[in-house]
């Protein structure tokens, strides 16, 4: 799923457009296996309806900055380590329970529409803050923690920072999270976010940024959940947080199938964010 680029100016052109084309929000076919970790959750505002919002491609996708980088080893998560009563070994048990890919879907340009009352950029940038703060995997793996930077910049990637924008094809809200997804992540965090209310919104699309941390670093980094930019090398398959924030837009099994390297079908989506991770504009707000 594509936004805008970096700045006012590129906010102005996104919102004047709008498609389906190209590459998908984070979506998933249906919940499978039983629910997993729980953490309380958050009070669930009233429900909001939701936005749509303008997808725009604007300009090549920034340079990455190089730094050394890891090679990722395959490791199958088919085979999870046996748990004991211990902490440490709870802690290596990998995450095994993934969404179906999202489906396949054919090009299209439709215009956004929006719905319900908007947030204030107070109000979501508060949403999105106390989203980055939570700690979704408290048993197995406490230490996950998705950068503020991050949040901030995958939603104005994703919508501009619109608490209203529904997408064409059907991603909602701040952080346009598909239906389907919301359903799956609910299940799986024995949760019951309102996909349609922002502040709900928020926490489910970085509650996805931590599943997609946790399955990835399981399955390619040894549980290393780091997701330092100082990690990561010019080249955009060699760190966890290009994986996750790849996967978010394209889906975990295009990204990280675990039976071969990471690939990025997507380098422009990572390298924008990437970008807005220090440059956005809404890091100001």
């Amino acid at each position: 799923m594509r936004v805008l680029r970096i700045g006012m100016s590129a906010f102005a052109v996104a919102l004047l457009t709008v498609g389906c084309a190209g590459e998908d929000a984070p979506r998933a076919a249906g919940p499978t296996g039983p629910t997993g970790e729980t953490s309380t959750p958050a009070a669930s505002p009233t429900a909001t309806t939701s936005t749509p919002f303008a997808r725009t491609e604007l300009g090549d996708a920034p340079s990455l900055s190089a730094a050394p980088s890891r090679s990722p080893s395959v490791r199958p998560a088919s085979k999870p380590t046996a748990t004991t009563s211990s902490p440490e070994a709870t802690k290596s048990v990998p995450e095994t329970q993934a969404p179906p890919p999202p489906p396949k879907s054919e090009p299209t340009s439709c215009p956004p529409r929006h719905e319900g009352s908007p947030a204030s950029r107070t109000q979501m940038r508060s949403a999105l803050t106390n989203a980055a703060a939570k700690t979704y995997w408290p048993t197995s793996a406490p230490d996950i923690r998705i950068p503020s930077a991050l949040v901030k910049a995958t939603a104005w990637q994703e919508s501009g920072w619109q608490s209203t924008i529904v997408a064409c094809d059907g991603g909602i809200g701040l952080m346009q999270v598909m239906p389907d997804t919301a359903d799956w992540m609910n299940q799986r965090f024995g949760q019951s976010y309102d996909v349609w209310d922002y502040r709900d919104n928020a926490y489910l699309g970085v509650n996805y940024l931590a599943w997609l941390t946790k399955y990835i670093g399981d399955l390619y980094f040894d549980g290393d959940y780091r997701l330092d930019a100082a990690l990561c090398s010019a080249e955009l398959n060699s760190c966890l947080l290009n994986a996750v924030i790849a996967s978010y837009n394209y889906g975990h099994a295009a990204v990280a199938s675990g039976e071969g390297p990471i690939t990025i079908p997507n380098p422009q989506y990572v390298g924008n964010v990437r970008a807005l991770m220090t440059e956005c504009v809404c890091l100001g707000y």
